[in-house]
């Protein structure tokens, strides 16, 4: 008797576990069609684009649908005004043009009956000054070969706060990952920031290119959080979290003024 008696106190405990247990519900980011800006003015003359897009749900494949017949317009801060005109479906561009460094730019994007606006500023550009390699100390090996790190290399200024964003191609491939840093700790040092990046293996023979651009705080803060999340892109989920963006109203997105230099190098 005394054992049945225990056999029905375990199997009541088993059953009062389970039955506690929080059942933890991860609603993942699905909502959709809301607009997706990506705004870019650089000092380099040439053409600039502003993409916009709509944004998918999180389970869907990464094809996000134009959004056309905007109005879409960039202007300065002494009155200047330009007109970007649609030159493939969602992509607005102007020809010719450069930004100024010091100066602060406006977006306004005109769609769906909603006017969107954005300012950046276009910092005072740090040189990148050279680009090295060397074994990456957390990779392997492929037929003898050793991963490679790269590494920048530039001089921050002293006594101006700063904040960079590295762009990388292998082999004319982009690299998913997001590189951003301040100079919180740096101000003022000569500095080499090694970018841990793991989409693509680097190797000897190899051709990286990395583009430095000399961004504004708002527009760190963008990228920061995306790096810290490390997701598929602005455009194809909500989740976990946006970043948060210097468009008014809220949406998705940013609109970044900026200065830009790419090395490339050949690794060893």
């Amino acid at each position: 008797m005394k054992n049945n008696n225990l056999i029905i106190i375990i199997l009541s405990v088993i059953i009062l576990t389970v039955s506690c247990t929080k059942v933890i519900d991860l609603k993942l980011g699905n909502a959709s069609d809301q607009l997706v800006i990506e705004g870019n003015i650089t000092n380099v003359k040439g053409t600039q684009t502003v993409i916009l897009t709509k944004n998918i749900p999180f389970s869907s494949p990464n094809n996000y649908p134009p959004v056309t017949g905007a109005t879409v317009k960039i202007s300065d801060q002494t009155g200047n005004i330009y007109s970007l005109a649609e030159s493939t479906p969602g992509n607005y561009t102007i020809a010719n043009m450069a930004g100024i460094q010091g100066t602060a730019y406006t977006l306004t994007v005109a769609t769906g009956g909603q006017t969107y606006i954005a300012r950046s500023t276009i910092p005072v550009p740090v040189i990148l000054d050279s680009l090295t390699d060397k074994n990456d100390p957390l990779g392997g090996s492929s037929n003898g070969n050793n991963k490679k790190l790269i590494t920048v290399h530039y001089q921050d200024p002293a006594g101006i706060a700063n904040q960079y964003r590295y762009i990388m191609w292998v082999n004319g491939v982009q690299v998913k990952d997001i590189f951003v840093e301040d100079d919180e700790f740096t101000d003022g040092r000569y500095v080499s920031s090694d970018l841990m990046e793991s989409d693509i293996d680097i190797y000897a023979g190899d051709k990286v290119t990395i583009e430095m651009q000399c961004i504004d705080e708002p527009v760190y803060k963008y990228w920061f959080a995306l790096e810290s999340q490390q997701t598929d892109g602005i455009g194809g989920s909500v989740a976990p979290a946006n970043p948060p963006t210097n468009i008014l109203p809220a949406t998705l997105g940013y609109f970044s003024a900026h200065t830009t230099q790419s090395l490339t190098l050949t690794v060893k």
